[in-house]
């Protein structure tokens, strides 16, 4: 549950820490005084959507945490799968912290663990269910009302199972319709592919061979130059008819020395390592020669190495280098066989999407059934909250019509009211008052709380619209959910407000030009003054003093 809500520059709070009690808390106060922030201060912290202008006038930043402690088994094993368990040396805390900037940047943080906004949000999901106005109104959208019938039908692994099946057949039906082109597409498309088929296979590309072109290219442009180096290296290695070259030097220099080897010391070395030296210059010789012959060319060689290199670059404009050109090659290959086996594909993949289909139909059926099942004890449960919340003519309805297979069935559902006897059931958005759809949605809210893993539910003004014996009765409902779960409740009523275990009054006064919220915890005798003063306005009598404590009193409260 949560257990303390630390506020600071949230609008017009500076600062504020809050305590939570187990049970139904109730927060009360003028107009104005702030209670709307609260819950913008929680939905902040839970990860929602919020703005800067959020942020105090004058302060760079905003921040929010929430402690949460004596949590459900399933929060802790949900959060767990989230990666943050509550914290066990703290007795099992979980703090979410949120801190709003000027710049527009978040600073998030779960246990002291930095966050995401969407883990904040996971995290938040499952620990506080918000309910406010909104909520009432979106008790209008059909969309609505197929999730809550679901909700209480137990059947959510029968969902699952057909959203599989429907999800196969939606897959296999896009398939098949991307496979049913008109056959002149196919025909042009096919024709396409095999000339590019053709044009890429006809040149029997080689990857690399372009640069190995190039390489040959300059060789012949500069075979003259190549050639002159090569013949002027080997004749002065190898000599000429008039002149000694470097190997008959060397030579002659080894046998001088080996001629004083026996009466000079070292020359004989000298002279093996110009004996050595001779070989490797008579390999070095050899090697000249062999490439002097290797840059012999026939004249037309140029002019063929000049028509490959513009059919490979015609190649490379349209398709890339050679790699490039090879991919598109094999994947034009098996798109050209597609089109050629698509009669066959096609007939396969309408096989496969009449069987999906076949398979989601019957477990759409299936669904139907139980939800058939699931409304007649919906209703029962929600018409039983509604007679206890002085609603006891109102009837709901399940209207539960086929419609076209999708993802969540084939179905359409809808909420029908009938407000008095023998008057025939009408869509719930067309006949019901403000005041009539905060009861049905806590009647809704109170019949799911059965099957709600949710620890806490804050409702943001549920009284909307209600007053009376009907706003006493809201208030022992909500009362009666808080014996299994934390309930925090915003309310101008005092009906609802005697009925709480811990009531916190929300006061804005103003200091030195500036406004300032508080929050504080009321005792006895400060509740029957502010039960006295929701119901009579400021000139607050003994009479209405007397009543409030009769109010407390009867909720089984007393000084």
């Amino acid at each position: 549950m949560l257990s303390k809500l630390y506020i600071e520059n949230i609008a017009v709070i500076e600062r504020a820490e809050i305590n939570f009690s187990k049970g139904f808390n109730v927060l009360t106060g003028e107009t104005g005084a702030g209670k709307s922030i609260l819950v913008d201060s929680i939905n902040a912290v839970l990860g929602q959507r919020t703005s800067r202008e959020l942020i105090r006038t004058g302060a760079d930043r905003a921040f929010v945490s929430a402690e949460f402690d004596n949590l459900s088994p399933a929060a802790i094993h949900a959060l767990g799968e989230l990666g943050y368990e509550p914290d066990a040396e703290s007795g099992g805390i979980l703090m979410l912290r949120r801190e709003i900037r000027a710049d527009g940047k978040n600073s998030v943080r779960i246990n002291d663990r930095p966050a995401s906004i969407s883990d904040l949000r996971s995290a938040g999901k499952l620990l506080i269910n918000i309910h406010g106005q909104h909520e009432n109104q979106a008790l209008m959208s059909t969309d609505r009302h197929m999730r809550y019938l679901d909700s209480i039908g137990g059947y959510s692994d029968k969902l699952t199972e057909y959203a599989a099946l429907y999800k196969a057949y939606a897959s296999a039906a896009h398939e098949m319709s991307k496979m049913r082109t008109d056959d002149a597409e196919k025909a042009r498309r096919a024709d396409m592919l095999k000339f590019q088929i053709n044009e890429i296979e006809s040149v029997n590309i080689t990857v690399g061979e372009t640069d190995s072109l190039k390489k040959r290219r300059q060789a012949i442009e500069n075979s003259e130059r190549i050639t002159n180096a090569l013949s002027g290296a080997h004749g002065l290695i190898n000599g000429g008819e008039d002149s000694d070259g470097a190997l008959n030097m060397l030579q002659q220099c080894a046998g001088l020395l080996y001629d004083i080897s026996t009466v000079c010391d070292g020359s004989g070395a000298l002279a093996e390592r110009l004996s050595a030296m001779v070989y490797e210059l008579e390999d070095i010789s050899s090697d000249i020669s062999s490439m002097n012959d290797e840059n012999e060319f026939n004249p037309s060689e140029l002019d063929e190495i000049e028509t490959r290199l513009e059919l490979l670059s015609k190649i490379r404009r349209k398709y890339g280098d050679e790699q490039e050109a090879l991919v598109f090659l094999d994947k034009a290959r098996a798109q050209l066989e597609s089109i050629e086996r698509s009669d066959q594909l096609l007939a396969e993949i309408t096989r496969k999407a009449r069987e999906c289909y076949r398979r989601a139909v019957e477990a759409a059926a299936e669904i139907t059934e139980l939800r058939k099942a699931a409304a007649v004890k919906f209703c029962e449960a929600v018409g039983r909250e509604l007679a206890f919340l002085d609603m006891p003519s109102v009837r709901l309805a399940v209207d539960i019509q086929p419609c076209n297979l999708s993802v969540t069935g084939a179905d359409s559902v809808e909420f029908l009211i009938s407000a008095n006897p023998g008057e025939p059931p009408k869509p719930i958005g067309k006949i019901a008052s403000g005041g009539e759809l905060s009861r049905i949605m806590l009647a809704i809210k109170t019949v799911l709380a059965d099957i709600d893993d949710i620890d806490t539910m804050i409702f943001d003004e549920v009284d909307t619209g209600i007053s009376g014996r009907a706003a006493h009765k809201v208030g022992v409902k909500l009362h009666e959910v808080s014996r299994t779960r934390q309930i925090i409740c915003i309310t101008h009523l005092a009906q609802m407000a005697a009925q709480a275990d811990t009531h916190l009054l929300i006061q804005k006064n103003v200091s030195d030009g500036r406004t300032f919220t508080s929050v504080t915890p009321l005792d006895f005798e400060q509740r029957k003054h502010e039960l006295a003063r929701i119901n009579g306005g400021d000139m607050i009598t003994d009479t209405m003093l007397k009543t409030a404590e009769e109010m407390l009193a009867g909720a089984g409260i007393f000084a």
